[in-house]
């Protein structure tokens, strides 16, 4: 019997999300969510999806990964599909920062973890959790492939003068202080699914794709390779979000340290977890900021026009990046479901090419859609992303051949 399944993982601090898949046509045969992970009350939710089982629960302390990934492989064998089973060819893993080193899916040995250990200074909240995630499995599966998907891998095609900041090169090369971008996964599925959308080729469409969520990010994809992208050296840099500012002086953080007595630890929590939408108003939710607008709500307003203010002025550096822009993608929660947002950030930029069609931007859908109008020079198109099975898709090309 061919291995054709792959179980997916991302391993958080304190989480374990997983699919399993069957590669031969993409099939989700369970999800499901360990969370709370060394608490009291912790909780794992299971739902098979191959007999319309209802989703399972259970409550109760998960001490760490190491449980969590025991009581997921429990979950699995209830419904046949066990990790001991050989269809399972291979374990696909989320993890955040690759650095310069990976630059495509990569089979997982002691090299591989030693250097994804290594760039945990650059990654502090997600690189350990990434491991601590690939050893359990290890343990659970030592015979079985173990393959590491990078969030900054998509982006590592950027050239130079797009990747490097304007500072000392010595200093910036011996600390590693680049622009890596994230959500690469994200960013490359949902580029090759607008160009699909499109009837052309990837390497035929220059897009812009816009990753809105609670972190949120923008890339201009030329030819299926990015060369730009919003995010930095961390995820911080860019767009307005949910928790985090984006763009800002850097001279801010000096300016509280010296006259807001603030410590670095402090201002690290003040523009990751304070910031953005939640900053500006109170709320990190867009269809709770969008509801307190209606109500005449003037500090929402404002958080809404600042987050779409900063959207549309990387819509428009992105267009001059491109030179020529074939669609504008948006993905992901706030993306895939904000018709005002979307309305929002295009407004005015008619002249570059790109025009929203209301009554189709209205429409509410799972699947790819143009929401602008026929003849319109820019295509602009929703595309729920799908991360999960681009880490599949990328796995099991890999143990395949």
């Amino acid at each position: 019997m061919t291995a054709t399944r792959v179980l997916v993982l991302n391993s958080g601090s304190s989480s374990v999300k997983y699919q399993l898949l069957d590669m031969r046509d993409s099939t989700r045969l369970a999800v499901g969510l360990v969370e709370r992970i060394g608490e009291q009350s912790s909780r794992l939710r299971h739902t098979p999806l191959t007999d319309g089982s209802e989703a399972r629960e259970r409550t109760g302390p998960i001490a760490d990964h190491a449980a969590a990934l025991k009581a997921v492989a429990e979950e699995l064998a209830k419904d046949g599909l066990g990790l001991d089973s050989p269809e399972l060819a291979a374990i696909g893993h989320r993890v955040v920062h690759g650095g310069q080193s990976f630059t495509e899916p990569t089979v997982i040995d002691d090299i591989v973890l030693a250097e994804i250990e290594r760039l945990i200074p650059v990654a502090p909240l997600h690189n350990p959790a990434n491991l601590t995630g690939i050893r359990t499995a290890q343990a659970l599966r030592p015979d079985l492939p173990q393959v590491a998907v990078f969030d900054t891998a998509f982006h590592t095609t950027m050239p130079e003068s797009a990747a490097r900041y304007a500072i000392d090169v010595e200093t910036a090369d011996a600390h590693r202080v680049r622009r890596y971008g994230f959500h690469g996964t994200s960013h490359a599925y949902v580029s090759r699914a607008t160009a699909t959308l499109l009837g052309r080729a990837p390497e035929d469409v220059n897009v812009i794709v816009l990753h809105l969520g609670n972190g949120a990010s923008a890339s201009a994809v030329r030819g299926g390779r990015c060369v730009d992208t919003s995010m930095g050296l961390t995820p911080l840099e860019g767009l307005v979000m949910g928790t985090r500012s984006g763009d800002m002086d850097p001279a801010v953080i000096f300016h509280l340290m010296r006259v807001g007595g603030m410590s670095t630890d402090d201002i690290d929590t003040l523009l990751n977890k304070k910031s953005g939408l939640i900053g500006l108003c109170g709320d990190n939710d867009m269809r709770e900021i969008t509801r307190r607008i209606d109500e005449g709500d003037e500090r929402a307003k404002l958080a809404f026009d600042i987050y779409i203010h900063r959207l549309k002025k990387y819509i428009g550096a992105y267009c001059a990046v491109l030179g020529r822009v074939d669609a504008i993608a948006f993905t992901a929660g706030v993306g895939e479901n904000a018709a005002r947002v979307r309305e929002a950030a295009l407004a005015g930029l008619e002249p570059l090419g790109p025009a929203v069609d209301a009554d189709l931007n209205a429409v509410r859908g799972d699947e790819p859609r143009l929401i602008s109008p026929a003849g319109a020079r820019v295509a602009v198109a929703v595309v729920p992303t799908d991360e999960e099975l681009e880490i599949a898709a990328q796995t099991y090309a890999l143990v395949d051949r």
